[in-house]
């Protein structure tokens, strides 16, 4: 199958460059950098063999980001889409664990989670422990009906079909922001799509390297919008 691995990035200085670092030279996928629009030069003169990357002039979010390579990987007839972060939280060695459940034919969207027996998380602020670990997933779990550990990584993998599902509209601008991940999971388990969740770790940088760009508030209100909103029907 044809596999896109896509990271991204807006101002990541080194972090980036130590993401793409970790990615085994000899790998069954195609790699991917999403610039939304970096002012700090992190991504000119990559010393990367085969790294694709795409660039945004101005930032416009992580949602917007990421539609702009769901576009991408349609238009190139990628059959799986592999997404981590750019600030290296992710490990990409763990990229074959997303990958397994697909390729045997057992599942069409695969969510990491650092909660899971196997999985580990470090260096994480304990408001957003508790955030990610007990209170958007019990919130998320009563809205779909399904008990799932984690709702918030953005480390995942999934079959590009999904994105061809009419009922499942990406596309749609309020999706721009950090609603579209959850959305995209959300849509996901409610149509049926075999899901699964493997063990994955997410070590956030040191908090001098800024290991988020997530608003207080603002950020957060943006990942219920989409429970709260779909939940209602008020949105599709």
């Amino acid at each position: 199958m044809k596999i896109l691995a896509a990271a991204f990035a807006y101002n990541e200085e080194e972090k980036i460059r130590r993401a793409l670092a970790r990615h085994p030279p000899q790998r069954n996928y195609d790699l991917l950098v999403m610039d939304d629009g970096s002012t700090d030069g992190s991504l000119s003169n990559l010393p990367f063999d085969n790294v694709i990357i795409l660039r945004n002039a101005t930032n416009q979010g992580i949602g917007a980001a990421m539609k702009r390579v769901f576009e991408f990987a349609l238009e190139r007839n990628y059959d799986i889409l592999v997404i981590q972060a750019g600030n290296d939280k992710d490990d990409p060695t763990e990229i074959p664990r997303l990958l397994e459940p697909i390729l045997a034919g057992e599942a069409d969207f695969v969510q990491g989670s650092r909660f899971l027996a196997g999985g580990g998380y470090g260096n994480t602020p304990a408001y957003r422990v508790v955030a990610t670990r007990y209170v958007h997933p019990l919130l998320f779990s009563l809205s779909v009906g399904k008990r799932v550990t984690e709702t918030t990584n953005g480390f995942r993998a999934f079959r590009t079909a999904i994105l061809r599902d009419p009922r499942i509209n990406w596309r749609q601008a309020w999706l721009d922001k950090y609603e579209l991940e959850p959305y995209l999971l959300y849509q996901t388990i409610k149509l049926g799509y075999r899901h699964r969740e493997v063990p994955v770790t997410k070590i956030y940088p040191p908090a001098t390297q800024g290991y988020t760009k997530m608003r207080p508030i603002v950020g957060w209100w943006s990942i219920l919008r989409p429970i709260i909103l779909l939940g209602l029907r008020l949105k599709e």
